[in-house]
């Protein structure tokens, strides 16, 4: 399905549905938006029918947020995963962007051909707050990725990215790869002025802090909205903040990972005097 989110130009849903896990789930869009009419129960997890093979339909190389309405490792997608994971293995040409709130059960369901990871797959995990970024540091606990990516959105709470030791500190001194965060989204969060899903303040200094880290360590950094409290703050006229072309301007950065980073190149030739 073609996405309006600004990270990616699909999304697939093996099924819909999912569980909260804590407060960063609080006013889950996917509950929200189910809330508001959508014809699925938001706290079952179903397998879906006429778009599970959508991804074998698509030709043009393309980036494909996999699961935006369900958790691709939830316990209750165990029974068909492989499938999904075939498909994957079938699309070389595609890159799945795997967002997950259990990176604690990547480990366990990961294919047995994955190796250092598959070339077409990113794993990522979503943080809003610091006592949520526990689930950053379970993404790189034993797992290898050709690209590891954080989405820190619904941003409701200030985050220190280096009190975690999350990323590069100095590329040049690299040794060993996989272990360190390459790409970072940031966003505040979107919801309703009145009713069940609602929305948390978001504060610029909170984005700035994370982009101004990202940029010490030459991690690409993705802004993506400021959220409905700052875009009302900041008299925006898109109601989630969106409009990159609204940001105040230190704020307008998209970046994307360098998803090549195994590749070496040439060692230099160091010439004598």
């Amino acid at each position: 399905m073609k996405s309006n989110i600004q990270w990616t130009d699909f999304t697939w849903n093996i099924a819909r549905g999912c569980s909260k896990v804590d407060e960063d789930r609080k006013y889950c869009y996917m509950f929200r938006d189910s809330f508001n009419g959508t014809r699925y129960i938001p706290n079952e997890v179903i397998r879906t029918k006429t778009v599970f093979n959508s991804p074998l339909k698509l030709k043009e190389p393309s980036k494909i947020f996999t699961c935006s309405l369900t958790d691709f490792f939830h316990v209750d997608i165990d029974p068909y995963r492989n499938e999904a994971w075939e498909i994957i293995r079938k699309c070389p040409q595609h890159t799945f962007q795997i967002l997950t709130k259990r990176p604690e059960r990547i480990h366990d369901h990961l294919p047995a051909d994955w190796g250092a990871g598959y070339d077409n797959v990113w794993l990522g995990t979503s943080c809003g707050s610091q006592e949520g970024m526990k689930r950053a540091n379970a993404l790189l606990a034993g797992l290898k990725s050709k690209v590891f990516f954080l989405s820190l959105e619904p941003l409701w709470g200030e985050i220190d990215l280096h009190e975690f030791d999350l990323l590069l500190k100095d590329w040049r001194s690299l040794i060993t790869f996989g272990t360190y965060i390459d790409w970072v989204i940031v966003g505040g969060e979107s919801g309703n002025d009145n009713g069940k899903y609602r929305y948390r303040p978001c504060e610029l200094e909170w984005i700035r802090k994370i982009v101004d880290q990202c940029k010490e360590t030459e991690t690409p950094v993705f802004v993506k909205q400021m959220g409905t409290h700052l875009s009302k703050e900041l008299k925006m006229s898109d109601r989630h903040g969106g409009d990159i072309n609204e940001f105040p301007e230190d704020l307008r950065i998209r970046e994307f990972p360098n998803s090549n980073k195994y590749q070496v190149g040439p060692i230099p030739k160091i010439t004598k005097p």
